[in-house]
């Protein structure tokens, strides 16, 4: 066995080892049992005006996630276009045009971190660490919110209630977020992870004696939020495969494994929370397989897939990876980073092959549930397999039911909310690009793999990930307003409905499981589920593939 595959084993034990533990303390936390900071969680309340026993019905919860998205999207937009005479702007950088501000603000907001620039040379100090990095830890707050209250749909019975965002939403940051945030920072900048206020540094080069401009400011903050949230936005523009953003081989697993973290532990908390361990394990399998089916793809495709000469050594398809990375860890980020709702990068996914960049456009492509984003990943997975018990339920004749509540017409009209609007938001966004007739003069190839990479920008803005095949331009005012809106609009419809499905479970009373309920934490099930989901994802997009990296690859045999 390889030494790849044998990291890529000890890297999911790790993983997992790890989420056990988190994701019990998850759940503690988001169900108030663990309160070790509870003056300063009163003292947020307080100045929020809301009580420590509120709650909220469906319809306002929703109300409250929009507006304070909404408020955020207002202030992070004014920040960019104010920036050239806003402080902390050593390097006199000017205001961001109207089209890019919109795009970066609604990127942000939705926690896609869909990046149309390069940090360094675009925003300030400011608009970096109190613009964007506030928007990394909110934005993953209201993704565990949204879950959790999706959760409270299933325990409760007869409830008009869902809970109160602002008490999850405070949990989540102030418990969860802010201080693994913290600790992860501190141990980046221990390993070289810059994190200064000052200005950039002009250094003489030891070749020719040139010089050479250092960026620096703020980054540690930022990249231990972007990978622990699953935001993703890299403070630099060449992300993390940059040696100020991820030095060493110990920020490097650092960081891969906080891509996955909190959305794998999530699976535990949701079985702590539903009383039934078993139903969080089988989700965790299924992820699970689905992310090892994945990454053997990646790994297979960019270790033999490639060219190789007589007398050089065989080291895979080296390029665009870094060579302290090499072809193992960059299929392994690679595949972590699209099946999570995240998008950071430490090598160059459009120098992938054409089946390996495949599987990662497919993984985001399925909606991001294989771990997905902090939340967002776990209640997409949760329609899934609501879908998956209704279909079930249609094959035997019995009405389906999950977790005790029975699945009804409105349920599934949201189910089909959450499921279909990426996919759908995809094809639409790809259809309407091709057929521009610039649309040409923004790709640096042509034929299958330049229809490919407006594929995967569209992938990425339309399930929330972020990451990009670069040889797109994707800093064009058409790409910057189409593309914000079609974030806007994935992120909040589907979210929207997850709150709307909470409401109305919550709503109903809890059913006595009997010798007919199908059994949703069984290895047939798991592998119902996953029938399901490659079939949706097989329906959807399978003729986009064709014409694209599969198209790619029969080409690059000839």
């Amino acid at each position: 066995m390889s030494m790849i595959w044998l990291q890529d084993i000890a890297f999911l034990i790790l993983l997992i080892g790890i989420s056990i533990p988190l994701g019990i303390y998850i759940y503690r936390v988001m169900t108030g049992q663990a309160r070790f900071m509870a003056p300063v969680e009163k003292g947020i309340y307080r100045m929020l005006g809301v009580q420590d026993k509120n709650e909220m019905s469906t319809k306002k919860y929703a109300v409250s996630i929009l507006i304070f998205s909404g408020i955020g999207f207002v202030l992070l937009f004014s920040t960019m276009l104010l920036q050239e005479v806003l402080p902390l702007n050593p390097e006199h950088l000017k205001s961001v045009r109207w089209d890019l501000a919109f795009n970066t603000a609604a990127s942000f907001i939705t926690n896609t971190n869909w990046q149309a620039y390069s940090g360094e040379s675009t925003l300030s100090y400011l608009t970096q660490s109190i613009g964007l990095t506030v928007q990394n830890f909110v934005s993953a707050g209201v993704g565990i919110s949204v879950l959790f209250a999706l959760i409270r749909g299933f325990t409760s019975k007869n409830k008009k209630t869902i809970g109160c965002f602002w008490h999850d939403l405070t949990r989540s940051i102030l418990y969860i977020l802010l201080p693994f945030s913290f600790a992860l920072a501190i141990v980046l900048v221990s390993q070289g992870v810059v994190q200064t206020l000052l200005p950039y540094k002009v250094v003489t080069a030891l070749q020719n004696g040139a010089s050479q401009t250092i960026p620096l400011g703020p980054a540690a903050s930022q990249i231990a939020i972007k990978q622990l949230g699953t935001n993703g936005g890299g403070f630099f523009g060449m992300n993390s495969a940059f040696p100020l953003e991820n030095p060493t081989a110990i920020s490097n697993l650092l960081e891969l494994l906080s891509i996955l973290l909190i959305p794998c532990a999530l699976c535990i908390s949701f079985g702590k929370a539903v009383k039934d361990s078993k139903q969080g394990r089988a989700i965790l399998i299924t992820m699970i397989i689905l992310f090892v089916a994945a990454l053997a793809i990646v790994n297979i495709s960019e270790q033999y897939g490639t060219v190789f000469y007589e007398g050089v050594a065989a080291s895979g398809n080296m390029e665009g990876k870094e060579v302290i990375n090499g072809v193992g860890s960059s299929a392994i980020w690679g595949t972590a980073t699209t099946a999570a709702s995240n998008g950071s990068v430490n090598s160059m996914h459009d120098s992938f092959t054409p089946l390996g960049g495949m599987m990662m456009m497919f993984l985001m492509q399925l909606g991001e549930i294989v771990f997905g984003g902090v939340g967002s990943g776990l209640y997409g997975m949760i329609a899934f397999i609501i879908l998956t018990v209704f279909i079930a339920g249609l094959m035997v004749g019995r009405t389906p039911e999950y977790l005790g509540k029975k699945i009804e017409p409105f349920d599934m009209k949201m189910v089909c909310l959450i499921i279909l609007a990426p996919p759908l938001l995809t094809l639409l966004g790809t259809a309407v690009t091709v057929m521009l007739p610039q649309a040409a003069s923004w790709l640096s190839n042509s034929g299958a793999h330049g229809f490919s990479e407006i594929l995967y920008a569209f992938s990425s803005m339309a399930n929330n990930n972020g990451s990009a095949f670069s040889g797109f331009t994707g800093g064009t005012m058409f790409t910057n307003v189409f593309g914000g809106i079609i974030m806007l609009i994935v992120r909040f419809i589907p979210m929207t409905a997850a709150i709307f499905l909470a409401g109305d479970l919550s709503n109903k009373k809890i059913i006595t499981a009997s010798e007919g309920t199908l059994s949703t934490s069984n290895t047939m099930f798991v592998g119902l589920l996953i029938a399901v989901i490659f079939i949706i994802g097989a329906l959807g997009f399978l003729p986009a593939l064709a014409l694209g990296p599969i198209a790619d690859f029969f080409t690059a045999l000839k």
